[in-house]
């Protein structure tokens, strides 16, 4: 989830950098012992800031202080430098200089003076507003509290190795969760137990003035919570069947994988249509939905799967993580060869958990896998192979939609679920139905119950735990499929299940939801392009029909066959161009310049769609029906 530095808050950062010599910062010896004492008054989180006091130990001499840039589970630097503002140095009550370094900008160098023992870093952190709600931290009612916007930490050392006591001060009234154990709350402040600086950062909290927990089960001893901060006290209206899901959710996940590593876990759920978070921990999740998300139904189906999949992190991403991702510090950039495992498997394992805890209907789920077949079916496949876009992770997140089908994006996501969905096939074939991926999954990611850990792996420990399971070429499979060159969209695992691939004219309820909850319309499959919700083209498919008569990515659709565009006005002249030999007539509007462009198309609506092979066993509905009885 990578956040592009915002140009409207240069001046108001300006004092991080004016006036301060920039100069590399020396090598960094080891921290010094005791823990780091940290205060965040988010008292003010209503007004966009969140300010924070912290007490580290030092020694007399230099010291370089590094502010966190690789956050585990974004896969790339984001952490959110340029939301960090008012940063201020001292010891014993007396400023202290600091200078930034100039290759690092995260690490800045201080000279801590004789006969010190600590120092003291008062700074803020600054939300922005609500265009930009993947950098924001709370509106007037929310708050989504990530400690790694609000903690500086000396050089030199695992994060896993240095204590933090922190304490933090909630706007009057509201109410919080996280995952942290608290230790006490007097004087409007909140004190949890003293945890490493890693788990600190694994651990965010929510709050917020409407607020509501439900109680989703306990599973291996360990018990569930969903806890929702609202804007308003209508978006914790959540009906019972939401909840029961959740339940199920639960119980499916602990069945799936054998065990549980954590004490406790909870899904820390915003519902705000100003916050957009989506990141998993060991025992939490954080889950941006919109002001109504969980109440209403269209939009709980839409997203049935986000929660299944950020949950699924916790074993897959979490206790087991690639030995390139699992770094000691924030600073050691990331290798992401292998988040086709960590996402790419998640991804295929939050799609099963949403139809075994019923959040998503099997159509759903069939109508779902097809859309990531259409969005994977795109040019940018013939040059690049899905294991680089996992590799530049950190370089397309932030690409945007314009030439995404030429660049791809982060196919790694929905190739590695087609790819691991052909592994889960392979191996109920292999074994006539005597196993499946969720062996795997007990034999890789369960072990024994147990608090958080992390345990790095490499794919030679994937295929060999794969080839227990069942015999093959596991790493041939995924050299085919992965890492080299694949012009045609991996449909084994599809047609190994039973189904095929076909078009029709009728669009499946489900795009038709993703569309109204997105507020987009998709003409990808016929046309060759999607609007967004200004109706500008977010992107453009090479080669095809409205490719061929000019269109380009940006331009805004004015007006179809001269009337206002609509997606109505759409679906009639589309019907209208079946029978007939003239162009769809599109007016555009880019840079101020209106021209009109004749898209050769008489197709008709078209989407793609699976469908069942009668001539093999389903067993898609194998794999997605629920092993938890109730």
């Amino acid at each position: 989830m990578p956040t592009p530095a915002r140009l409207a808050l240069v001046l108001a950062i300006s004092a991080l950098t004016s006036g301060c010599a920039e100069m590399p910062a020396a090598a960094a010896p080891p921290p010094p012992p005791g823990p780091i004492l940290l205060t965040v008054d988010a008292s003010d989180a209503p007004h966009a800031l969140v300010h924070a006091h912290l007490t580290l130990p030092a020694r007399p001499g230099e010291m370089t202080l590094a502010y966190p840039k690789w956050i585990p589970g974004t896969h790339g630097p984001t952490g959110q430098l340029v939301n960090l503002v008012d940063f201020h140095v001292s010891a014993g009550g007396k400023p202290i200089a600091w200078r930034r370094d100039s290759e690092n900008l995260y690490e800045v160098t201080v000279t801590v003076p004789a006969g010190a023992s600590a120092i003291d870093v008062d700074l803020d952190a600054f939300s922005p507003p609500s265009a930009v709600p993947d950098g924001a931290l709370a509106t007037q009612h929310v708050l989504a509290l990530e400690w790694n916007r609000v903690v500086v930490y000396p050089k030199g050392g695992r994060v896993s190795a240095l204590t933090v006591n922190a304490r933090v001060r909630l706007p009057k009234g509201w109410s919080y969760a996280t995952a942290l154990t608290v230790a006490g709350e007097h004087d409007g402040s909140v004190e949890f137990r003293p945890v490493s600086l890693e788990t600190l950062v694994d651990s965010p909290l929510i709050a917020g003035q409407y607020f509501k927990s439900f109680d989703v089960g306990v599973q291996h001893g360990a018990p569930h919570f969903v806890d929702v901060a609202a804007d308003s006290p209508e978006g914790l209206a959540v009906p019972a069947e939401a909840v029961d899901s959740w339940r199920r959710l639960v119980a499916e996940a602990n069945a799936l994988f054998g065990a549980r590593h954590y004490e406790s876990y909870h899904f820390l759920v915003t519902a705000s249509d100003h916050l957009w978070i989506g990141l998993e921990h060991h025992a939490s999740s954080e889950e941006g939905m919109k002001e109504r998300g969980l109440v209403d139904a269209d939009l709980r189906r839409v997203n049935g799967d986000f929660m299944a999949h950020e949950y699924a992190h916790s074993w897959d991403g979490k206790y087991r993580r690639p030995r390139g991702l699992a770094t000691p510090d924030y600073q050691e950039p990331m290798r992401g060869d292998l988040l086709w495992v960590y996402e790419g498997l998640t991804e295929y394992l939050g799609w099963v958990l949403a139809s075994r805890s019923k959040a998503w209907t099997l159509d759903d789920a069939r109508t779902f896998l097809a859309g990531a077949i259409v969005d994977l079916d795109k040019p940018g496949r013939q040059w690049r192979p899905v294991v680089d876009t996992a590799v530049a992770a950190q370089i397309l997140w932030g690409a945007g939609g314009a030439g995404s089908s030429l660049r791809r994006s982060a196919d790694y996501y929905y190739e590695g679920q087609l790819v691991w969905l052909e592994a889960d096939v392979a191996i109920r074939q292999r074994t006539n139905g005597a196993r499946s991926l969720d062996d795997f999954c007990q034999r890789f990611f369960g072990k024994a119950d147990g608090p958080p850990e992390v345990r790095p792996y490499d794919l030679d420990e994937v295929t060999r735990t794969l080839d227990g399971v069942a015999t093959n070429d596991w790493k041939g499979f995924f050299d085919a499929r992965i890492y080299r060159i694949a012009p045609r969209v991996p449909l084994g695992g599809v047609e190994g299940a039973g189904y095929k691939v076909v078009y029709t004219d009728k669009k499946p309820e489900f795009l038709g939801l993703e569309e109204k909850a997105g507020k987009s319309s998709s003409y990808w499959e016929s046309l060759g392009f999607y609007l967004n919700e200004e109706n500008a083209l977010g992107d453009v498919l090479a080669g095809s029909p409205a490719s061929k008569a000019g269109l380009v990515a940006g331009m805004k659709v004015v007006a179809v066959d001269g009337r206002k565009y609509s997606s109505e006005v759409m679906k009639e002249a589309l019907a209208r161009a079946k029978t007939s030999t003239t162009p769809i007539a599109l007016l555009t509007e880019s840079n101020e310049l209106y021209e009109t462009h004749a898209v050769d198309w008489h197709g008709g609506e078209r989407y793609r769609v699976l469908e069942r092979d009668t001539s093999k066993p389903d067993l898609l509905e194998q794999i997605l029906a629920p092993k938890v009885t109730k």
